[in-house]
């Protein structure tokens, strides 16, 4: 979709637009993901049309209630980054998106009883179990106040299942860490997941709280899909695919009227008064207060711009920073996911629970699985699932080390590097055997420091190690590092503002690099101080410029 970006970013230039590249790719992206626009034909490499990109863009405007200009504006971009439902907002039916006749509009499916089990077979970090449930159950009841369906919890199989997941999970709907998508659910009698109801376990979520994500909000919309409604435009709708804050008390909370004609439309008028509360499965005398108590601060994160990193991986043009149990990922374009790290096991299937740390992390050159090497052990993976047969000894690689600091494949040659303090091997992956002669000393790579963290090679060729707080650049098959290295991971990978270099004498050539501050503005009002020679501008509200010296 790269060249598709190009080729728009290049008309709209000329047409007086100033959207960056970066800009429409990540908007081409959003709109393929949320089905505005179709995927690309891999076949045809058939391109998005800057007609039909415009055209997507009003859809979504007129969608998400915004003036239809059909360009990618400040407002259009915004609403892009909010957090928001994970499944889209244009239905595809054999190809043929399926346009919203009314506010509302359905998925297709119903259920056929009146009355559905349910149980929540995983919970968050941030509420209790108890409250988990009567905050779900609370979800479920918006919906059955106003038809005759009921919901009973239960302990066996269960129609409706709810679970806090992370990452990828193995429904195609992965999550992405805190903020971005929130949650989604699965339309009545669609497969073996029809009902099922999935939050993003690395959301904080909370009730009533603005310091986190309301779980009852979110709720409410994703049981909109386990009963089959899809998105709705309607400004005042639960079903608007964006998270629209805390939606209220959980135990008097009532449907917009556009949720209310939809839901009755498919299962019918309750059979009480509206004004009568219906029957409940179970006693829900419990009230939670609305601050307070359910409020449970989470475990306090590694700062991303003050640590080093245990591991640096280029996975499938990504960038990995590993750190205890906890990773963060930069995406192809530059942008990084979240400024919160992401737990290692819930997006890789199949390590140890009891594994603090990883010492490498490369994808192997020749059928792309992915190695994780911690200690004396290792564990092969394809894509997120550890292959059968895992660990097993580090002693398979023939390297006459029980543990390595780093591990990379080199562009240029397809081998496979490791390192260990002051050496380094390289190694082939079809014999699986190191090259005669080595190891060698890593002083071959002039400029590095002994004991380096790990190495990755960028997709433009270029070779990056890391060291502590510093980074290193060797600039495409050269065994030199470039002028002006090290250089701040913190500044130039991690999207930090602030960024304390060390003293004079502590820096290569002693040079001098207190000798300015810069106060840069970051667009509400506020400003972070930058220390050093040059500058550097850097978006925290939307991180995804170029990042400069890589």
């Amino acid at each position: 979709m790269l060249l598709g970006a190009w080729i728009l970013w290049e008309t709209l230039v000329l047409s007086g637009s100033a959207p960056t590249a970066h800009e429409i790719s990540k908007g081409m992206d959003w709109l393929t993901r949320y089905g505005y626009l179709p995927p690309p034909d891999p076949f045809s490499a058939q391109q998005q049309t800057l007609e039909g990109f415009n055209s997507a863009l009003r859809t979504m405007q007129r969608f998400a209630g915004l003036p239809e200009t059909g360009v990618l504006d400040d407002k259009t971009y915004a609403m892009m980054t909010k957090p928001r439902c994970s499944l889209p907002d244009v239905l595809m039916s054999s190809s043929v998106p399926r346009h919203r006749r009314r506010r509302y509009a359905f998925s297709g499916s119903a259920w056929q009883q009146r009355e559905l089990t349910w149980r929540v077979e995983s919970f968050p970090d941030s509420l209790t179990q108890d409250i988990t449930r009567i905050l779900i159950g609370s979800a479920l009841r918006a919906w059955s106040r106003e038809t005759r369906l009921r919901f009973i919890e239960t302990r066996e199989e269960a129609d409706i299942r709810v679970a806090f997941l992370g990452g990828s999970h193995g429904d195609g709907y992965p999550f992405d860490g805190m903020g971005g998508t929130l949650g989604h659910a699965f339309f009545p009698g669609v497969g073996p997941s029809s009902g099922d109801a999935h939050m993003d376990a690395d959301e904080h979520w909370t009730y009533n709280d603005d310091r986190g994500t309301d779980l009852f909000a979110v709720a409410v919309h994703e049981f909109g899909h386990s009963l089959g409604l899809s998105h709705s435009s309607a400004p005042e709708s639960i079903m608007k695919p964006y998270y629209q804050g805390a939606a209220g008390a959980h135990n008097t909370y009532r449907l917009p009227q556009d949720d209310v004609e939809a839901i009755q439309i498919l299962y019918g008028r309750s059979a009480l008064d509206p004004e009568v509360e219906p029957p409940v499965p179970r006693p829900t005398q419990h009230q939670i207060p609305s601050h307070g108590p359910t409020y449970r601060p989470r475990p306090p994160f590694l700062d991303r711009c003050t640590t080093d990193f245990d591991a640096i991986a280029n996975i499938r043009g990504e960038i990995f920073f590993f750190k205890n149990k906890y990773f963060w990922r930069i995406q192809a374009s530059g942008q990084l996911i979240s400024l919160s790290p992401a737990h290692i096991h819930r997006f890789w299937t199949g390590l140890p629970q009891d594994l603090d740390k990883l010492d490498a992390v490369y994808e192997r050159s020749n059928d792309s699985r992915i190695i994780f090497i911690a200690g004396s052990s290792y564990w092969v993976f394809q894509d997120t699932n550890v292959q059968p047969g895992y660990p097993r000894p580090l002693s398979d690689f023939g390297l006459g080390t029980d543990q390595v600091d780093g591990a990379f494949v080199w562009k240029h040659n397809r081998k496979t590097y490791f390192f260990r303090k002051r050496h380094f091997w390289r190694f082939d992956d079809k014999t699986m055997r190191p090259d005669p002669g080595y190891p060698y000393d890593i002083s071959v790579w002039q400029g590095l420091p002994p004991d380096v963290d790990d190495v990755i090679s960028g997709d433009n060729g270029s070779t990056y190690f890391f060291k502590g707080t510093n980074y290193w650049k060797f600039q495409a098959g050269k065994m030199e590092a470039e002028p002006g290295y090290p250089r701040s991971t913190a500044l130039h990978w991690m999207y930090c503002p602030t960024v304390t270099l060390p003293e004079p004498s502590e820096t290569p050539e002693g040079r001098d690099q207190r000798d300015c501050i810069c106060h840069c503005p970051i667009g509400n009002g506020s400003s972070f101080e930058l220390r050093g020679g040059g500058a550097i501008w850097l978006s925290l509200a939307l991180p995804l410029l170029l990042l400069s010296g890589r």
